[in-house]
């Protein structure tokens, strides 16, 4: 499916979604101080999605916003399962809590490890701290 639309994060922490049609009426729509990152959405795409929640979220986004969104995409832990072994990342449950890793985890000690209450937060808290570089997005997104 062609994009349908974009999310934006603006810098009041809300995720914002506009329709491709009036994103792409205007060339500049979202060159201002207050868009933090764009995304583009294709409702065909689940690692899409996924990408979008994860990142919106580590950039601390409103988290009752990003929950809905995941809520109306169907993001669910059983689905991130999926989208972990698309992306060669590793998800497991930890007594009450989910963990995330990346592919090359060693153990809690040396490696980067995201604890959440769900799936989406535990990725997103695995992200958080290396969001702005290329190398964290590139290895989240696959």
């Amino acid at each position: 499916m062609p994009i349908t639309g974009y999310c934006y994060l603006h810098t009041n922490g809300d995720l914002i979604f506009k329709l491709a049609s009036v994103v792409e009426s205007d060339p500049f729509y979202f060159d201002s101080d207050f868009v933090r990152k764009v995304w583009p959405v294709d409702p065909s795409d689940r690692a899409g999605a996924w990408r979008i929640c994860i990142e919106a979220l580590a950039m601390e986004a409103n988290e009752a916003r990003v929950v809905e969104v995941a809520a109306k995409w169907q993001l669910t832990d059983d689905d991130a399962q999926e989208f972990a072994e698309l992306g060669n990342l590793r998800l497991w449950k930890d007594g009450d809590k989910w963990c995330a890793a990346f592919h090359d985890f060693v153990n809690v000690q040396e490696s980067q490890v995201g604890f959440g209450s769900d799936c989406l937060h535990a990725l997103a808290e695995l992200v958080r701290g290396e969001i702005g570089t290329a190398a964290a997005v590139e290895k989240a997104s696959g």
